[in-house]
C-alpha cells in the first residue's frame, strides 16, 4: 500500500506475468535411451529364442572368446560351441577337454546329417554313407558299390557327386580344430591294369584326392594328420573280403590318435606295403 499527496491510503495492485517454466534438462533423453535399450533386449532374446543350438552356441562362444585368442591362451576351447567362465578354464583336466571337444564333434553329426536329410539333392547318396561317433572320434565313411558311386571304378578320380560329397565334409570339418585322419580302402581284388600299380596304389591315390577336395573346400591343411593306404587289409565286410562295400574311403576327426597325443582306443592294422 501507498499513500497519495493528501495522505489517502492508495491500494496499489502489481500485476506479475506468469512464470516461465524452467528449461527442458536432458533426463528425458536418458529414460529414452534405457527405453531403447530394453527394447532392443527384448527383441535380441526373442531372435535368439528362434534360433538353432549351433548358432547359440557360436554366440555364446563369441562373447567369451571375442578377439579369437583362446588357442594363444593355451584354451582348449572348441569354436563355436561356447566356453566355460574364464576361472573355470584354468587347471582343466584332460578328460573334460576332450568332453568339450565330444560335444563339438556331436553337433557336427548333428549338423552332416542335417544336412543330408533337409538337401533333397543329398538324399540320395545317404545310404551310401556312415556317420558314427567312436571313441576316436568322429567317422565318415564313403561306401562305394558295384557301379563306383564315388569314384570311378578303378581309378582314383573322384566322380561328380563323390566330389561333391567331399567337398561338403572339408567345408563342415574345417569348423572344427580337431586333426583328421583320411584312409582309402579296397576289395581284396587284385588290380593289374598297370604294372607295378595294386591296391596300394589306388587306395593311396583315393585317399589323397579326397584330401586335396576337402582341402580345397575348407579344411585346413593342417587339420590332416594322416592319409593312410590300408587296400584289402582292413574290409569292411571281413566274411566277403571281395565284396563292393569293402572300397570305401574313411574319413576321422579324431579325438585319439595322430596329431593328438592321445593313444587310439581302436588300434589300426598297419598300413605298410606288401
Amino acid at each position: 500500500m501507498k499513500k497519495d499527496a493528501q495522505g489517502s491510503v492508495v491500494v496499489v495492485v502489481e500485476k506479475r506475468g506468469a512464470a516461465h517454466s524452467a528449461a527442458h534438462g536432458g533426463a528425458w533423453k536418458v529414460a529414452f535411451a534405457d527405453f531403447m535399450t530394453a527394447m532392443f533386449a527384448l527383441f535380441l532374446v526373442l531372435w535368439l529364442t528362434n534360433q538353432t543350438s549351433d548358432v547359440k552356441a557360436a554366440i555364446a562362444g563369441y562373447f567369451q572368446d571375442p578377439l579369437g585368442r583362446a588357442s594363444e591362451s593355451g584354451s582348449s576351447i572348441v569354436p563355436g560351441q561356447g566356453a566355460p567362465a574364464a576361472a573355470k578354464e584354468q587347471l582343466r583336466p584332460q578328460e573334460d577337454v576332450t568332453d568339450l571337444k565330444r560335444k563339438g564333434l556331436e553337433n557336427l553329426a548333428r549338423r552332416l546329417e542335417n544336412r543330408f536329410q533337409l538337401t533333397p539333392e543329398l538324399k540320395t547318396v545317404r545310404q551310401h554313407i556312415e556317420i558314427v561317433l567312436t571313441e576316436d572320434g568322429l567317422r565318415v565313411e564313403l561306401l562305394e558299390d558295384s557301379t563306383g558311386f564315388f569314384f570311378e571304378s578303378g581309378a582314383a578320380r573322384p566322380s561328380g557327386r563323390g566330389a561333391e560329397i567331399l567337398a561338403l565334409l572339408g567345408s563342415e570339418l574345417g569348423r572344427l580344430p580337431l586333426p583328421v585322419r583320411i584312409e582309402g580302402h579296397t576289395d581284396a581284388y587284385q588290380f593289374h591294369s598297370r604294372e607295378g600299380y595294386t591296391n596300394w596304389e589306388l587306395s593311396a591315390d583315393r585317399a589323397n584326392a579326397a584330401r586335396r577336395i576337402m582341402t580345397e573346400s575348407g579344411l585346413a591343411p593342417e587339420q590332416v594328420a594322416q592319409v593312410a593306404a590300408l587296400a584289402d587289409r582292413d574290409p569292411r565286410l571281413e566274411e566277403d573280403r571281395y565284396s563292393p562295400f569293402n572300397r570305401r574311403v574313411t574319413i576321422t576327426m579324431l579325438l585319439r590318435g595322430p596329431g593328438t597325443g592321445i593313444e587310439p582306443a581302436t588300434p589300426r592294422p598297419p598300413a605298410t606295403s606288401e
